[in-house]
């Protein structure tokens, strides 16, 4: 088998990793049962260990003149004496008599990364996962004579191995006597657990067997490919993987690669609760939808015309359908790109925050948020905006020390006058009525601080919500600094200062956002999603991933954004300066590049292709708009042209998709992109373009993403 290079990414990014691999022939299936346990994740996340790089160093690469078999079968280097790995010490209390097993469960993404790829499921194809992973125990597992315990979730035995049966994944064992068991909520005898084994023929499942921990190493391998199968099996591998209809790819890029990156990106918080929740429950849908689908199949007769059979066929066509859109959805989670540009709806506690509404008695409170203040800046308030407020004698005066409690303590109507301060806040500020919150002084002199991890910063789904004068700074927030769910939120002269993500205006939400600057987001600067209507103007948008996001989704359900973009500054973002998300219609072209030209973004197709998608050229044409800037436009064009104008549970087969960018780029520094704007107004979902800046923008000032 040749194999030739291959590129990879870190360990935090998403792109997946391009590889040429000849094909293996073999063919083979395997059915394990997949537990999808909720709290594995969360165990995981109180742990952290590591295993020493010498664990995947093969020595023979070191030698010269030797063969350059790359089977992974010695991952040690044999002139280290002792275990490598660590100890993982057993709290089953006084009454445990087990021993202590290998620590393998915490191992980092670039260790099993390296393990699948280059040692357990190299190019295999679906149908071949369990001929490459029997091939590779053959060639690191001890074949008899070491000791492990037995775990399931009633019991955890100790077992000693005396033969594997690779075909099967399975071990055949012997208890060790006297019987040294830990069980959970039922007795087990030496009587009882010999008549299991008897009734199993004493093979038990590979991945079920804990290696007892050994000092001397001699088993160090045999630990860590069983804990890569267990893994596997339980994070990695799905029931229907290989039914396929199209069998004929490389599962470690299809499938091993986006899943594993998937289960790191949710260990390490990158992930929001929510879609985390969505990827699970979706899931557990979709293997019982599997297995009712796989139980209706194996009962029908091929060559029989009764009805009830016809009827059957009919029932399983419908589970069919229903299983694919469940993969397809499984799908955009599972692929990094896709879960950027196209999100998910958000979930059911950000959702069921309801309105307060007015107070019974008509009374209308300003809260004033102040650890401390001087005699001088209480006069300046009282003079300046609470007596205007409270002028019509039917408000009062509440006094709080941080925004979060002020906020949850407003009904429909309220103010909320934040004094100059730092204010650190470790919960979401969640706004669901009608109020007006202002910073009193300049952005700088109020800032609302968020250290602590969560899903997002500021929620607001209030029916009309201001908030001015203030500066948010976003630690570890995930779905956006600020957040517009419903409703209309009205924003001015605000600072915002993002890590993650920017400002999310979701479907059916309006955000009217005026003289602000935002800066620093990892994604996009505005994300603006079908449906919604956002006014944008004078403001400064830089420094993030990309400037402004649009999601034109199309589908038939949704209503094209409406979009108002005036005297907006954005610049030095790194990829677009505004970039729209769309379906394909099928209608774009490719042009040739001209002799000589250059890529000017310096970015192969390769760079924002999504996994699972194949090598796309990268063709770009040359023109000059009526001004004397001149423009270049590029696209990344697949072979593929299949075409889908929906998404969600509607959307095509991904492999089929039809990917490409186009990119609007400038050449003249100082011009404020004409190209770009003329480029802007051909698309109905701007109602207003003019008086915009775009400026060092790194992949160009306008852009479409067509998935």
């Amino acid at each position: 088998m040749e194999q030739e290079s291959r590129e990879t990414t870190s360990a935090g990014g998403g792109e997946p990793v391009n590889r040429m691999l000849d094909g293996v022939d073999s063919s083979s299936s395997v059915e394990p049962d997949v537990e999808n346990n909720n709290n594995a994740l969360s165990a995981e996340r109180n742990h952290v260990s590591t295993v020493p790089r010498g664990l995947f160093q093969n020595d023979e690469e070191d030698d010269e003149g030797e063969s350059d078999d790359d089977s992974g079968t010695d991952h040690f280097n044999t002139e280290i004496s002792g275990t490598q790995l660590q100890r993982c010490e057993r709290h089953g209390g006084e009454t445990s008599n087990l021993p202590d097993t290998f620590q393998t469960s915490h191992l980092l993404l670039y260790e099993r990364f390296k393990a699948y790829q280059d040692y357990m499921l190299g190019d295999c194809k679906p149908s071949e996962v369990k001929a490459f992973t029997a091939d590779y125990l053959e060639k690191v597992v001890e074949p008899c004579d070491w000791q492990a315990l037995w775990c399931t979730n009633v019991f955890d035995v100790l077992v000693e191995v005396y033969d594997v049966d690779l075909k099967d994944l399975k071990a055949c064992v012997r208890l060790v006597l006297p019987l040294q068991c830990d069980t959970r909520g039922c007795e087990l005898t030496e009587e009882a657990m010999e008549s299991l084994l008897e009734a199993t023929q004493h093979k038990v499942p590979l991945q079920e067997l804990h290696v007892v921990y050994e000092v001397s190493g001699d088993f160090d391998q045999t630990a860590l490919a069983l804990e890569h199968l267990r893994f596997f099996y339980k994070h990695i591998w799905r029931q229907w993987d290989e039914e396929d209809e199209d069998d004929d790819f490389d599962y470690f890029v299809r499938c091993v690669e986006p899943r594993l990156r998937l289960h790191y990106d949710i260990l390490e918080d990158r992930v929001p609760t929510g879609l985390v929740a969505e990827y699970q429950t979706l899931l557990e849908k979709c293997s019982q939808c599997f297995q009712q689908f796989s139980a209706l199949r194996s009962g029908l007769s091929p060559d029989s015309d009764s009805e009830l059979d016809n009827v059957s066929m009919v029932e399983g066509l419908k589970l069919y359908d229903q299983l694919e859109t469940y993969k397809r959805k499984l799908h955009i989670i599972e692929n990094p790109l896709l879960r950027y540009v196209l999100g998910y709806k958000g979930n059911a506690r950000q959702q069921c925050v309801q309105s307060r509404g007015p107070r019974p008695s008509g009374m209308k409170v300003v809260h004033v948020v102040t650890a401390s203040c001087s005699t001088m800046q209480l006069q300046s308030l009282l003079s300046a905006r609470l007596l205007p407020l409270c002028s019509c004698g039917d408000t009062e005066i509440q006094f709080h020390r941080e925004p979060v409690s002020a906020v949850d303590s407003c009904h429909q109507g309220d103010v909320v006058i934040v004094l100059p301060g730092i204010y650190s806040v470790n919960s979401s500020i969640l706004i669901p009525d009608s109020i007006t919150m202002e910073g009193f002084g300049f952005p700088d002199d109020v800032v609302i601080e968020k250290k602590n991890k969560g899903d997002s910063f500021v929620e607001s789904t209030g029916a009309d919500v201001r908030l001015s004068n203030i500066k948010f700074i976003q630690h570890d927030a995930i779905e956006g600094i600020l957040s517009v769910r419903q409703g209309t939120l009205n924003m001015e002269n605000c600072v915002l200062q993002c890590e993650t993500t920017g400002v999310i205006v979701r479907t059916s939400a309006r955000l009217n956002m005026n003289m602000c600057d935002l800066y620093g987001s990892k994604g996009a600067g505005v994300e603006i999603y079908p449906g919604s209507v956002c006014s944008l103007v004078s403001n400064g948008i830089h420094h993030c991933k990309d400037g402004i996001l649009i999601k034109d989704f199309a589908d038939e359900l949704d209503v094209m954004p409406s979009i108002t973009l005036e005297n907006n500054v954005i610049h030095n973002n790194e990829g677009y300066g505004v970039i729209l998300v769309k379906p394909n219609t099928g209608d774009q072209h490719r042009a040739p590049l001209d002799s000589g030209e250059e890529d000017p973004a310096g970015q192969t197709a390769e760079d924002r292709q999504p996994g699972g998608v194949s090598d796309h050229p990268l063709t770009s044409t040359s023109s000059s708009s009526s001004s004397s800037a001149g423009s270049t436009t590029a696209a990344v064009q697949p072979e593929s042209t299949e075409h889908s104008n929906s998404t969600d549970g509607d959307l095509a087969p991904i492999s089929g998709r039809k990917w490409q960018f186009s990119r609007q780029l400038s050449r003249n520094k100082e011009m404020s992109c004409s190209r770009a704007v003329q480029d802007l107004t051909d698309h109905q979902i701007f109602v207003s373009i003019q008086g915009n800046q775009f400026k060092r923008n790194g992949m160009g000032d306008f852009g479409t993403f067509f998935y």
